[in-house]
Protein backbone atom coordinates (compact mmCIF):
# COMPACT_ATOMS: atom_id res chain seq x y z
CA UNK A 1 0.00 0.00 0.00
CA UNK A 2 2.17 2.77 0.82
CA UNK A 3 4.62 1.67 -2.63
CA UNK A 4 1.26 2.60 -4.12
CA UNK A 5 0.72 5.80 -2.32
CA UNK A 6 3.86 6.78 -3.35
CA UNK A 7 3.88 6.15 -6.71
CA UNK A 8 0.20 7.99 -6.92
CA UNK A 9 1.40 11.22 -4.91
CA UNK A 10 4.39 11.37 -7.65
CA UNK A 11 2.10 10.74 -10.57
CA UNK A 12 -0.09 13.48 -8.88
CA UNK A 13 2.73 15.91 -8.28
CA UNK A 14 3.66 15.33 -12.40
CA UNK A 15 0.55 16.42 -13.11
CA UNK A 16 0.56 19.20 -11.17
CA UNK A 17 3.83 21.05 -12.13
CA UNK A 18 2.35 20.13 -15.81
CA UNK A 19 -0.91 22.16 -15.56
CA UNK A 20 1.27 24.83 -13.58
CA UNK A 21 3.46 25.34 -16.17
CA UNK A 22 0.79 25.47 -18.88
CA UNK A 23 -1.24 28.22 -16.81
CA UNK A 24 2.37 29.73 -16.00
CA UNK A 25 2.81 30.19 -19.56
CA UNK A 26 -0.35 31.58 -20.74
CA UNK A 27 -0.52 33.81 -17.87
CA UNK A 28 -0.47 37.59 -18.68
CA UNK A 29 -0.02 37.48 -22.16
CA UNK A 30 3.69 36.15 -21.79
CA UNK A 31 4.92 33.76 -24.04
CA UNK A 32 7.24 31.04 -22.58
CA UNK A 33 9.07 28.59 -24.87
CA UNK A 34 9.50 24.60 -23.98
CA UNK A 35 11.20 22.06 -25.53
CA UNK A 36 14.21 22.51 -28.07
CA UNK A 37 16.33 25.35 -28.83
CA UNK A 38 18.07 25.10 -32.50
CA UNK A 39 21.19 27.40 -33.82
CA UNK A 40 20.87 26.83 -37.66
CA UNK A 41 23.40 27.88 -40.20
CA UNK A 42 22.43 28.52 -43.75
CA UNK A 43 24.47 27.90 -46.81
CA UNK A 44 23.01 28.60 -50.11
CA UNK A 45 19.44 28.48 -49.12
CA UNK A 46 19.74 24.63 -47.12
CA UNK A 47 19.92 24.68 -43.46
CA UNK A 48 22.26 22.54 -41.21
CA UNK A 49 21.82 22.23 -37.67
CA UNK A 50 25.04 23.48 -35.72
CA UNK A 51 23.28 23.27 -32.38
CA UNK A 52 20.35 21.25 -30.50
CA UNK A 53 19.97 22.01 -27.20
CA UNK A 54 16.87 21.27 -24.32
CA UNK A 55 18.35 24.03 -22.04
CA UNK A 56 18.62 28.05 -22.81
CA UNK A 57 21.94 28.79 -24.74
CA UNK A 58 23.02 31.78 -25.78
CA UNK A 59 23.18 31.48 -29.59
CA UNK A 60 25.38 35.21 -29.66
CA UNK A 61 28.66 32.44 -28.34
CA UNK A 62 28.05 29.97 -31.56
CA UNK A 63 29.42 32.67 -34.21
CA UNK A 64 33.09 30.80 -34.35
CA UNK A 65 31.81 27.13 -34.11
CA UNK A 66 29.07 28.09 -37.16
CA UNK A 67 32.21 29.56 -39.44
CA UNK A 68 34.01 26.88 -38.65
CA UNK A 69 31.11 24.18 -39.38
CA UNK A 70 30.37 26.08 -42.87
CA UNK A 71 34.58 25.68 -43.45
CA UNK A 72 34.19 21.89 -42.75
CA UNK A 73 31.06 21.50 -44.74
CA UNK A 74 32.12 23.23 -47.47
CA UNK A 75 35.87 23.23 -47.80
CA UNK A 76 35.53 27.03 -48.64
CA UNK A 77 37.17 29.70 -46.34
CA UNK A 78 34.24 31.87 -45.16
CA UNK A 79 34.31 35.57 -46.29
CA UNK A 80 31.32 36.75 -45.40
CA UNK A 81 28.71 36.27 -42.55
CA UNK A 82 25.62 37.70 -41.73
CA UNK A 83 24.16 37.46 -38.50
CA UNK A 84 21.86 38.42 -36.12
CA UNK A 85 22.82 41.37 -33.95
CA UNK A 86 23.16 38.89 -31.29
CA UNK A 87 26.20 37.31 -32.74
CA UNK A 88 27.40 40.90 -32.79
CA UNK A 89 29.79 40.85 -29.27
CA UNK A 90 33.72 41.89 -28.87
CA UNK A 91 35.04 38.49 -29.30
CA UNK A 92 32.87 37.45 -32.37
CA UNK A 93 34.34 40.89 -33.74
CA UNK A 94 37.50 40.29 -33.04
CA UNK A 95 37.30 36.82 -34.36
CA UNK A 96 36.11 38.25 -37.58
CA UNK A 97 38.61 41.03 -37.87
CA UNK A 98 41.58 39.20 -37.51
CA UNK A 99 40.46 35.98 -40.35
CA UNK A 100 39.35 38.90 -42.66
CA UNK A 101 35.83 38.12 -42.64
CA UNK A 102 33.05 40.75 -43.60
CA UNK A 103 30.14 41.20 -41.28
CA UNK A 104 26.54 42.91 -41.28
CA UNK A 105 27.18 43.75 -37.80
CA UNK A 106 26.81 47.79 -37.27
CA UNK A 107 30.20 49.31 -36.89
CA UNK A 108 31.54 50.46 -33.57
CA UNK A 109 33.74 53.59 -33.18
CA UNK A 110 35.10 55.87 -35.66
CA UNK A 111 34.15 55.37 -39.35
CA UNK A 112 37.16 54.14 -41.61
CA UNK A 113 38.48 55.91 -44.81
CA UNK A 114 36.44 53.39 -47.21
CA UNK A 115 33.06 53.62 -44.66
CA UNK A 116 30.78 53.83 -47.67
CA UNK A 117 31.77 51.01 -49.42
CA UNK A 118 31.79 49.27 -45.81
CA UNK A 119 28.12 50.12 -45.57
CA UNK A 120 26.94 48.97 -49.03
CA UNK A 121 28.40 45.43 -48.13
CA UNK A 122 26.83 45.29 -44.45
CA UNK A 123 23.35 46.37 -46.19
CA UNK A 124 23.74 43.64 -48.42
CA UNK A 125 24.33 41.25 -46.12
CA UNK A 126 21.41 42.14 -43.87
CA UNK A 127 19.09 42.31 -46.56
CA UNK A 128 20.07 38.59 -47.51
CA UNK A 129 19.96 37.25 -44.32
CA UNK A 130 16.59 39.10 -43.50
CA UNK A 131 15.50 37.85 -47.07
CA UNK A 132 16.98 34.10 -47.12
CA UNK A 133 17.12 33.32 -43.44
CA UNK A 134 13.92 34.62 -41.72
CA UNK A 135 12.18 33.48 -44.98
CA UNK A 136 13.39 30.02 -44.28
CA UNK A 137 12.60 29.67 -40.63
CA UNK A 138 9.03 31.30 -41.45
CA UNK A 139 8.95 28.31 -44.86
CA UNK A 140 10.02 25.45 -42.31
CA UNK A 141 7.32 27.12 -39.52
CA UNK A 142 4.49 27.07 -41.83
CA UNK A 143 4.96 24.37 -44.26
CA UNK A 144 6.96 21.63 -42.24
CA UNK A 145 4.85 21.49 -38.77
CA UNK A 146 7.82 23.21 -36.61
CA UNK A 147 5.62 26.02 -35.75
CA UNK A 148 4.30 24.58 -32.58
CA UNK A 149 5.59 20.45 -31.92
CA UNK A 150 3.30 18.55 -30.66
CA UNK A 151 5.79 15.89 -29.37
CA UNK A 152 5.78 14.28 -25.90
CA UNK A 153 9.30 13.20 -25.45
CA UNK A 154 12.62 14.40 -26.53
CA UNK A 155 13.62 11.81 -28.28
CA UNK A 156 10.38 12.13 -31.20
CA UNK A 157 10.50 16.08 -30.98
CA UNK A 158 14.32 15.95 -31.88
CA UNK A 159 13.31 13.66 -34.57
CA UNK A 160 10.44 16.20 -35.64
CA UNK A 161 12.89 19.28 -36.12
CA UNK A 162 15.44 16.86 -38.13
CA UNK A 163 12.50 15.86 -40.67
CA UNK A 164 10.89 19.42 -40.63
CA UNK A 165 14.47 20.97 -41.81
CA UNK A 166 15.46 18.37 -43.91
CA UNK A 167 12.46 17.76 -45.26
CA UNK A 168 12.51 21.95 -46.47
CA UNK A 169 15.75 21.19 -46.96
CA UNK A 170 15.23 18.16 -49.96
CA UNK A 171 12.30 20.34 -51.51
CA UNK A 172 14.60 23.45 -52.22
CA UNK A 173 17.30 21.18 -53.15
CA UNK A 174 15.01 18.88 -55.85
CA UNK A 175 14.16 23.06 -57.25
CA UNK A 176 17.83 23.61 -57.55
CA UNK A 177 18.52 20.42 -59.77
CA UNK A 178 15.46 21.00 -61.77
CA UNK A 179 16.74 24.77 -62.24
CA UNK A 180 19.92 23.48 -63.50
CA UNK A 181 18.69 20.77 -65.90
CA UNK A 182 16.56 23.16 -66.89
CA UNK A 183 19.61 25.76 -68.34
CA UNK A 184 21.73 23.04 -69.36
CA UNK A 185 19.10 22.25 -71.58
Amino acid sequence: KRKRRASRTRMLKRRMIKLLEKLLSRRDGIHNEYGAKVNNIQIDGISFIEHLSFKAFNEGIRLKDCIRMQQKLMNVRVRCVAADSIYANNANRKFCTKYGISTSFVRKGRAAKDEPLRKVLRSELSKERATRLEGSFGTQKQHYSLSRIKARNRKTEILWIFFGIHTANAILMIEKIRNKTAKAA
